[in-house]
């Protein structure tokens, strides 16, 4: 066996043979399937060429062959570091995982203490889709999908005592399920086990043999295991695709994320913003934003644009949007301005982004800081940090080109960890802390490395509660308490705090003591910790307990501590939740706080239409504009099970005071978005006159777009003034026409043909006209055509192609060259051809082309383009024309340089050098979609089809975005609806351009700087 000897001041390499590995020389490496003919660097010439700050040392800890794709690290009790081998993933290309692929767990020991890892042993060579490991309990707890695994090793001799029991399973782990799975174990300072998920499926999560309604759904976000209750439970909702958290001083808890933003508090019951689908809860109306006040690409490039290269801007910013492992720094090796700062793996950027942490309102916002740890590797895929007992850090570096969609293959045959220390580390003598005294063990609590602490905390934690009597627990919580009143340091008593809350050392009247330190760390700390001690099994906290969470609700003055109020909201009996809401929302210091406002909304939602009463009265105190709004939102989506209560929330909006009418009338207009017709509210009249002239514009809207819902004849007659009348602002007739047409006026159709001739109007009423299914609109339509601007083409073609009989229109005036085929965008097309009419399909064929092309066919098309496309040839290429292409082709759906519509991905962030990705997610945008990604296919009762994806959805409307509107549908309106397997953006993209225009595309997506626009 090969073995790489970690230097400190100078690159040593050792090589020497052990035996006894014979399980490891049984295991087979699986070939690589690696497109690339180049080579990772070797890894000495990395440690060299590293770019560090002052001070700083790279060494190398391990290599290939003893170590290959290590995809998650953990550190036990005696210092060793355990690493996750991963084979068998087979890349995003191949849809994920190769079932049929072992994967295994590594030991890397320092036996005699001089710094170096000199033994290695292979604990598990039978794992499965592995993709996290950590340690705990007697054993080992790994993922290997689909299951939560816990590997028992009581007597720690590193074989394991028995077959694997499986802990909980449903992680989905399917074809679609083509990168960032469940992931991430790591223990909490609670003594939960946490987890994280990835966006691109749902999974129900349970015990095995539970029933559907036993387990929880998750469809990206955390969630957590806690080994002695035996239960599981989600706790934040959303981002994108998350691989690392970490917790700080103060026990707080941070997740790395990619594309949308890249860092969150989090906090259970959380719903943060996510790149695609729809929300667990569909009542939730608003995500929570990333606490970073920054990305980490220039702003003015799409998310994916990195993968092209990475620019001086995006350098900059700190490398590109995809980010993996986290840590809060709390060592004892770097220097002191390192401490509490948090630092993750920039994908794209090959090195370590640096986060500056600080309280913000309720919560927290982060500030870039100055980067750190420059690869000089392009094979250099950082996939962990870790800090050790030294106060060093292990990097994984899982070793290969690409990224996590991989569909250049996988390079099975290399994998290496670093170290990043300041100066030599204290050499530490080689130790096993599951041998130390109990109070040796609290005396840890204290040390500067918080590792440590960590260690000892999960050490007493598992001995109160497999190992000790009734007598020594007694004992140990004396101890701990007896510290907890002699220290001063807060950091101190916040890991004894924890230590006694994950030992179950105190009972809810000390907790509630707790609440009155002057400290609001403390506080939040204790407040969690009597939250989930009273609420275990759902059991109802006692009236000590609520009354004390009333009273902090009312007077505590920390943010901090009233977010946590309302996230532990969730966790008491719903009917329980009023009081300690209506306390928080009285208080308007964080009214207009990123984060307070819409953690008490989440936590209050299900209770609003179980009880009005309490709703109006929440209503009348709130001094939380926002909360309001949702309030009234939620309450007005029951207006035909309880007009009662809307009606007596508007006769408070009539006699409101502070800015709670415009608050309800916001709340209102969202909630009925969409529908056609709904029964007055007996006091809408009286706000219509009260708020129907009111200075702000967006007010004044939404009574116009409610009137019409509320069927008000004299308003219906006053918006159709403001239509036609073209001495008004065209945004004002826009919107009035907007607001007209939720009614579908049956008698329109007239004014919207006449509209066709107003300049400022004509794509506002071609989008109106598709709605209406009169036989003589297609010919009035195309009558105009040489009118139409640029603008008004495409949505004259789309209004077309929504229905057969206008599609037909259509494509006869393609015969007759009135309109160009390449007109048509591929989106358009696939529109027609999901009319399902064989004689539009086979004249669609004949006029523009097939948009169902074999895989055989796509393989042969990026092969094809691929060799077209040559540097030579792309040089050549008009970078200017190109843009211009973008965004006539791709900028409907796709931002690039921060201009462009977030319906799609956002290009800026990623690697778009590598032909071969773009090829292919070009040519083939179906091979990896996500299940809230696919295409739904609507079939109205007005004779249209529509196509698009789902935004939001509720028991009334759903919202369908597609690449020229985003509409709001009513879903009694709908005849069917159905879930294609392709990705929103259609195929046939480049088949239709020319070889010079897909040049100039292609090229100008592969840039790295933005280029002007031709002139006109």
């Amino acid at each position: 066996m090969t073995l790489v000897k970690q230097a400190l001041i100078a690159v040593v390499v050792s090589l020497g043979l052990f035996g006894g590995q014979a399980i490891a020389d049984e295991f087979a490496i699986p070939d690589n399937t690696e497109k690339s003919t180049s080579t990772p660097v070797d890894p000495v010439e990395v440690v060299k060429s590293a770019k560090l700050p002052p001070g700083f040392q790279l060494s190398l800890v391990a290599a290939e062959p003893d170590v290959r794709n290590p995809i998650a690290m953990t550190l036990d009790e005696r210092g060793r570091l355990w690493v996750a081998e991963n084979y068998s993933w087979a890349g995003g290309g191949a849809g994920g995982f190769n079932g049929d692929i072992r994967d295994r767990i590594l030991i890397f020991e320092d036996t005699n203490g001089d710094g170096t890892l000199d033994k290695r042993s292979v604990f598990w060579d039978q794992a499965y889709k592995l993709t996290s490991i950590e340690i705990g309990d007697g054993g080992v707890w790994a993922i290997c999908l689909p299951h939560l695994l816990f590997i028992p090793d009581r007597d720690r001799d590193d074989v394991p005592d028995g077959e694997p029991v499986v802990v909980l399973d449903g992680f989905d782990s399917s074809k679609g399920v083509s990168h960032t799975p469940a992931n991430g174990l790591k223990w909490g300072p609670d003594g939960w086990l946490y987890g994280r998920h990835g966006i691109l499926a749902t999974s129900r999560v349970g015990k095995p043999g539970a029933s559907d309604s036993q387990r929880f759904a998750i469809n990206t976000g955390v969630w957590r295991y806690h080994p002695t209750r035996d239960v599981a439970e989600p706790v934040m909702h959303g981002m994108t695709n998350s691989w690392g958290f970490d917790f700080d001083q103060h026990g707080e808890m941070f997740v790395i994320n990619t594309v949308i933003g890249h860092l969150w508090h989090v906090i259970p019951g959380a719903h943060t913003e996510r790149m695609f689908g729809i929300d667990i809860n569909p009542h939730s109306y608003q995500l929570l934003k990333q606490v970073a006040d920054h990305v980490h690409w220039d702003e003015g490039e799409a998310w994916a644009d990195v993968r092209k290269g990475i620019t001086d801007k995006t350098s900059a910013a700190g490398g590109g949007h995809a980010h993996i492992g986290l840590m809060i720094y709390q060592g004892d090796n770097w220097p002191a301005e390192y401490r509490n700062r948090l630092y993750t793996l920039n994908l794209h950027g090959l090195r370590i982004n640096t986060e500056y942490l600080k309280r913000s309102g309720a919560g927290y916002a982060a500030t870039h800081g100055p980067d750190i740890c420059f690869m000089e590797d392009p094979w250099f895929r950082g996939m962990e940090l870790l800090t050790g007992p030294d106060g060093g850090v292990y990097l994984a570096d899982w070793s290969d080109t690409g990224e996590c969609h991989d569909h250049d293959g996988v390079h099975r045959s290399s994998g290496r960890i670093y170290k990043l220390t300041y100066g030599e580390p204290e050499r530490i003598a080689p130790f096993d802390l599951q041998k130390q005294s109990t109070n040796q063990l609290i005396a840890l609590l204290a040390h500067r490395n918080t590792w440590w602490a960590r260690q000892a905390r999960r050490l007493l934690t598992n001995r109160a509660a497999t190992m000790m009597s009734q007598e020594e627990l007694k004992t140990l919580h004396a101890a701990l308490k007896e510290s907890f009143g002699e220290t001063s340091d807060p950091i101190v008593r916040i890991r004894l705090l924890e230590t006694i809350a994950t030992t179950a050392g105190a009972d809810e009247s000390w907790w509630i003591e707790q609440l009155a330190a002057e400290d609001e760390y403390q506080r939040s700390a204790a407040l969690k910790f009597l939250v989930d001690l009273t609420t275990q099994a759902d059991a109802t906290p006692s009236a000590a307990v609520l009354q004390t969470l009333r009273q902090s609700a009312a007077n505590d003055p920390s943010g901090l501590v009233q977010l946590h109020l309302a996230s532990a909201l969730q966790r008491l009996p719903v009917d329980l939740r009023w009081e300690i809401t209506q306390q928080l929302a009285q208080r308007d210091e964080y009214a207009t706080d990123a984060v307070l406002p819409l953690m008490i909304w989440y936590g209050i939602e299900p209770a609003i239409t179980r009880d009005s009463t309490q709703a109006l009265a929440l209503l009348e105190k709130s001094k939380i504009p926002l909360l309001t709004e949702l309030v009234a939102r939620r309450m007005t989506l029951e207006i035909e099970r309880n007009p009662g209560a809307v009606d007596q929330m508007l006769a408070l909006a009539a006699n409101g005071k502070r800015r709670a009418p415009e608050s309800v009338i916001r709340g209102m207009a969202a909630a009925l978005n969409g529908w056609q017709k709904a029964t007055a509210p007996k006091h809408w009249a009286e706000v219509a006159q009260k708020y129907g002239q009111a200075s702000d514009v967006e007010i004044r809207n939404h009574v116009q777009s409610l009137s019409v819902v509320f069927g008000d004849g004299r308003a219906l007659d006053e918006i159709r003034l403001i239509v036609t009348n073209n001495q008004l602002p065209a945004e004002a007739r826009r919107s009035a026409l907007r607001s007209l047409l939720v009614s579908r006026p049956a008698d329109y159709v007239p004014t919207l043909v006449q509209l066709l001739d107003d300049p400022a109007m004509m794509v506002a009423a071609l989008r109106g006209l598709a709605q209406y299914d009169d036989p003589s609109i297609p010919a009035k339509i195309l009558a105009r055509v040489s009118k139409y601007d640029a603008a008004a083409r495409a949505e004259m073609i789309q209004t077309l192609a929504a229905r057969p009989s206008s599609a037909r229109s259509l494509l006869d005036a393609v015969q007759a060259k009135r309109i160009a085929a390449s007109e048509i965008s591929a989106f358009q097309a696939r529109q027609i051809a999901s009319l399902e009419n064989e004689e539009l399909t086979s004249d669609l064929i004949r006029l523009w082309g097939d948009v169902r092309v074999s895989a055989a066919e796509k393989r042969a098309l990026i092969d094809s383009f691929k060799e077209k496309l040559s540097p030579k040839v792309l040089a050549q290429a008009d970078l200017s024309a190109g843009r211009a292409l973008f965004q006539k082709t791709c900028a409907s759906c796709h931002v690039l340089y921060g201009q462009g519509r977030l319906l799609g991905p956002d290009l800026t962030g990623s690697n778009r050098k590598n032909i071969d990705y773009l090829l292919e997610n070009v040519i083939d945008p179906s091979a990896s979609v996500g299940a809230d990604f696919r295409t739904v296919v609507i079939a109205m009762d007005d004779g249209r089809v529509l196509n698009g994806v789902i935004g939001e959805l509720n028991e009334r409307t759903l919202t369908l975005k597609s690449a020229q509107e985003s509409i709001t549908l009513d879903r009694q309106e709908i005849e069917e609806m159905k879930t294609s397997k392709v990705s929103l953006m259609p195929e046939g993209q480049l088949q239709k351009l020319s070889d010079e225009e897909t040049r100039n595309l292609i090229a100008y997506l592969m840039s790295t700087v933005q280029a002007p626009l031709p002139p006109e």
